[in-house]
């Protein structure tokens, strides 16, 4: 343990002298929480001040933002407009990184979470405008900033916009464009059902101690003076999720819930070298993903298209990763019990091995293929990229003893 000094940390100590309240850390009676370590926070303060560029559309030009940066100014705005910001976290990739560097994920996209009461659509609107207002902080000096309206700054710099608002999830999503796939994800939540796919990628560090200290405190950072800063694991226990993370191991709980099943994610897993504790882990898992990920996407043209936007997202930089993760899925999808009708099984499987011929072909290993049976129409595809602010209706909780109406893992 560091020594650092006060109970709260340094961060206490310079709110202090600024008059602030020092953030309180969180009380942890199931192990969700643990404090990060010197090292842990050194991290941390990279990625946060690390400038990160927003590439626009057309004529635009590049924005120059630093996460910490872009934190402060969107929680000042949305303050003076009386939405109170109860935490900011660091979220997914980002905050395993920081949590163990070594661990295989690396990390692209930087999730942002900010805690707010998000309780009209007044409100989802405002904090919408908020954001779109911020932006012109960091256009370049010389730009007439006059006649930019937020919708001429959506088109320019916001790759995707989601909202969701049912009974279980009130929340949206501001992703910011960056070329090289390390967007700048804003996301607000009121209420959220499921916050993670696996323990690995469970992590979710409050911010509100380090912004603190990096507003009040004069002095720099030291290994005796630092501000106490907190990770917690939404899986549940935290020391268990961060073996998982150092041992490369696959866990998680109730993947029925998980849109999709988190199938995706699991192939993208396994390519990256982490494994299920036991075969028998393993096979309920991908029964269960299976069902899920068949449930929400029962069309051919569906899955292509969820397909095609997750290799695209989630292996910039890593191409060749491509085929190993769809021949993964071929295995899975292939080796599942799954009751599919023999057809729809044909469907997903040649579509697959369609998408990973692309793929090959693509990186001139082999030639396009023309000449091959096809067992589906294939969709036409439409990139997700900048789709409209819409509402979307998230599928329903299914127990494990629920009767699928169609997919149903054998026994």
């Amino acid at each position: 343990m560091r020594t650092t000094e006060t109970e709260t940390g340094a961060a206490g100590t310079a709110a202090a002298s600024s008059g602030k309240a020092p953030p309180t850390a969180p009380t942890d009676g199931d192990g969700r929480f643990s404090v990060l370590s010197w090292e842990q926070v050194q991290r941390l303060d990279h990625i946060l001040e690390e400038a990160v560029p927003i590439h626009g559309r057309g004529n635009f030009p590049t924005l120059s933002v630093r996460p910490r940066r872009i934190v402060q100014v969107v929680r000042s705005r949305l303050q003076k407009q009386g939405i109170t910001v109860h935490n900011v976290r660091l979220n997914g990739s980002a905050a395993s990184h920081v949590l163990h560097q070594d661990s295989g994920l690396g990390y692209k996209d930087l999730d942002l979470i900010f805690g707010v009461d998000l309780k009209s659509e007044d409100i989802f609107q405002l904090v919408k405008d908020v954001v779109m207002d911020c932006l012109l902080d960091f256009l370049p000096e010389g730009v007439n900033k006059d006649k930019i309206t937020p919708m001429t700054l959506k088109e320019a710099y916001v790759q995707k916009l989601v909202k969701v608002c049912n009974e279980t999830d009130r929340w949206s999503l501001i992703s910011l464009s960056n070329n090289s796939g390390k967007n700048v994800e804003l996301k607000f939540v009121d209420s959220l059902r499921r916050q993670f796919e696996f323990s690995v990628d469970s992590f979710q560090i409050i911010l509100d101690s380090l912004l603190l200290f990096g507003e009040c405190s004069e002095n720099p950072m030291s290994a005796n003076f630092h501000p106490t800063v907190t990770g917690e694991s939404m899986y549940g226990d935290f020391e268990e999720a961060i073996d998982h993370l150092r041992n490369r191991i696959i866990a998680t709980r109730n993947p029925e819930e998980i849109r999709g099943g988190g199938l995706l994610k699991y192939c993208n897993l396994l390519v990256r070298g982490f494994q299920a504790k036991s075969e028998v882990d393993m096979k309920a898992l991908q029964r269960y993903m299976c069902s899920r990920f068949f449930i929400d996407f029962p069309d051919i043209g569906e899955q292509q298209r969820k397909l095609e936007s997750y290799l695209q997202s989630h292996f910039v930089g890593m191409e060749s990763k491509r085929y190993d993760c769809l021949m993964t899925l071929h295995r899975v999808v292939n080796e599942s019990t799954v009751c599919l009708m023999g057809h729809e099984r044909r469907q997903t499987l040649n579509l697959i091995a369609m998408l990973a011929l692309r793929v090959l072909a693509e990186r001139n290993i082999i030639p396009t293929v023309t000449n091959v049976t096809c067992y589906y129409q294939p969709a036409p595809y439409i990139s997700e990229i900048n789709v409209n602010y819409y509402v979307t209706h998230m599928q329903p909780l299914l127990p494990c003893s629920h009767s699928y109406p169609t997919w149903l893992p054998c026994n």
